[in-house]
C-alpha cells in the first residue's frame, strides 16, 4: 500500500489544489488498446480540421501553472508544465508521441482537457509519495537519462518517495527509475489543478475519463482525491 500525502506549507500555498490518483493494478500493457489510439487520432484529426487546438499558455488552466513555477523560483517558459510542453508539441508537430498505451492514455486526456498529467509504476515507489517543497538535499534522474542526478532547488515542488524526487517542478518531468512500461502492472495515475473551484469538475470528467480508458486492460482501477481538506490518500 502507497499513501499520496499533500504536504501543509504546499496546501497552504495552492489552498484550492486538487489531484486525482487514478490506480491501476494487473495492468495489461502488452495488448492492443484500441480506444486509447482512437483517442489520439481524434486529437490529431481535430487539430488538423482546426475544430480544436490545445491550451496554451494564454489558458487560464495553463497560465496558473506558470505563476505557481514561478512562486518557487522557476521559469516556466524555459522548464514548461508538463500539459504546457505536451500541447506546445501537438500544436507544431500535428502529433503526440506513441510511448506505452498507459502512458498514450494520460498524454490524451492531458492534452484534451488542459490538466498536467503523470504516472508512476508503484511497484518501484519505495515506501510512500509526498508532495512537498525540496530542501535542496534531494536526488532525481530524469526520465530517459539514467546516468545523470540532478539536485531540485530549495523550494521547489516536488513528489518524492523514500529514495528520491520522483517528480520535479511539481509536473514537468517524471523520474526514470519509476517510469510506466509495457511491463507495469501497478500504476498511479495522477491529474492535477490548482483551481478546484473553477476546474475541479473538468478535473474529474477528466479522470473518469482515464478511467475508461484503463479498465478494458487491467483487473482494477479506483479514483482517489487530494485536497487541502483531505490531504492524504491510501
Amino acid at each position: 500500500m502507497t499513501t499520496f500525502r499533500l504536504s501543509p506549507a504546499v496546501a497552504d500555498a495552492f489552498p484550492d489544489t486538487l489531484i486525482a490518483v487514478v490506480t491501476a493494478t494487473g495492468l495489461r500493457g502488452h495488448e492492443p488498446w484500441p480506444a486509447t489510439a482512437a483517442a489520439l487520432e481524434n486529437l490529431e484529426r481535430e487539430l488538423a480540421d482546426g475544430t480544436w487546438r490545445p491550451a496554451d499558455e494564454s489558458d487560464p488552466r495553463i497560465e496558473a501553472w506558470h505563476t505557481a513555477y514561478r512562486s518557487f523560483g522557476t521559469n516556466p517558459r524555459r522548464v514548461r508544465p508538463s500539459v504546457d510542453a505536451l500541447g506546445r508539441r501537438l500544436a507544431k508537430k500535428g502529433d503526440l508521441p506513441r510511448i506505452n498505451p498507459a502512458v498514450d492514455s494520460y498524454n490524451a486526456v492531458s492534452v484534451r482537457h488542459g490538466l498536467p498529467a503523470g504516472a508512476f509504476d508503484l511497484d518501484r515507489v519505495t515506501g510512500d509519495v509526498d508532495i512537498r517543497h525540496a530542501d535542496g538535499t534531494e536526488t532525481f534522474t530524469p526520465l530517459g537519462e539514467p546516468d545523470t542526478t540532478e539536485h531540485p532547488r530549495p523550494g521547489e515542488v516536488v513528489y518524492t518517495d523514500t529514495t528520491d524526487v520522483l517528480t520535479r517542478h511539481w509536473n514537468h518531468r517524471d523520474a526514470h527509475r519509476t517510469r510506466v512500461t509495457e511491463d507495469s502492472v501497478h500504476v498511479a495515475f495522477v491529474l492535477e489543478t490548482l483551481h478546484a473551484t473553477r476546474d475541479g469538475r473538468l478535473l474529474r470528467t477528466a479522470a473518469a475519463e482515464l478511467r475508461e480508458l484503463l479498465t478494458p486492460h487491467t483487473d482494477r482501477t479506483r479514483v482517489l482525491y487530494l485536497t487541502r481538506e483531505h490531504p492524504a490518500t491510501t
